[in-house]
């Protein structure tokens, strides 16, 4: 996860809708079902679909009242919390 592609999405999520993401998700977990795909396009698609659901969870920190910067951070945090155990 990338935080700088995190915080464009959560911007993104902000000026457009939620939605959006959530369809283009959609989408690329349908292209994964391509058998001919290589494990390097694999590897981008599923990068691509973890920085958007970390976005989601930005977004949805933020609608509870959390700032953004401190949103990010939380975020962050638990990911490479999750990732040192």
């Amino acid at each position: 996860m990338k935080l700088p592609v995190i915080k464009h999405l959560t911007q993104f999520i902000e000026e457009n809708d939620e939605d959006f993401l959530v369809e283009t998700i959609e989408t690329l977990e349908a292209l994964t079902e391509v058998p001919s795909l290589k494990d390097e396009e694999l590897d981008v698609i599923g990068e691509l679909i973890s920085n958007m659901y970390g976005a989601i969870e930005v977004n949805k920190m933020i609608k509870k009242g959390t700032t953004k910067k401190e949103a990010l951070n939380n975020f962050m945090q638990r990911v490479l919390g999750a990732i040192d155990k």
